[in-house]
């Protein structure tokens, strides 16, 4: 199967990507933990926290300023450079 990664920004000439190989563990990785500033997001976030802190994995949080617009660059290259992989907490 095929997978298809969809672009939510409504770009109209969107950049064409393979999604990433998946980690077949997370032992010795940084998980960084985005909350998009919806509402609850943080409460999804911080359950997920405690999981992923109990089993030994290292986490950094990370918080859009808004939800309605993508994450500011900076932002983006904080966390790619801080963390392995990331969950993106969307809640309502």
């Amino acid at each position: 199967m095929n997978a298809v990664l969809l672009d939510p920004t409504g770009e109209c000439d969107p950049v064409q990507r393979s999604p990433l190989a998946k980690p077949a563990t997370l032992a010795g990785l940084t998980v960084g933990l985005l909350d998009i500033s919806k509402a609850r997001g943080d409460v999804f976030l911080d359950r997920l926290d405690e999981m992923f802190k109990a089993r030994g994995v290292v986490t950094r949080r990370y918080k859009k300023p808004t939800f309605a617009r993508p994450a500011p660059i900076s932002l983006v290259q904080e966390i790619a450079s801080q963390c392995d992989v990331v969950v993106e907490g969307l809640a309502d």
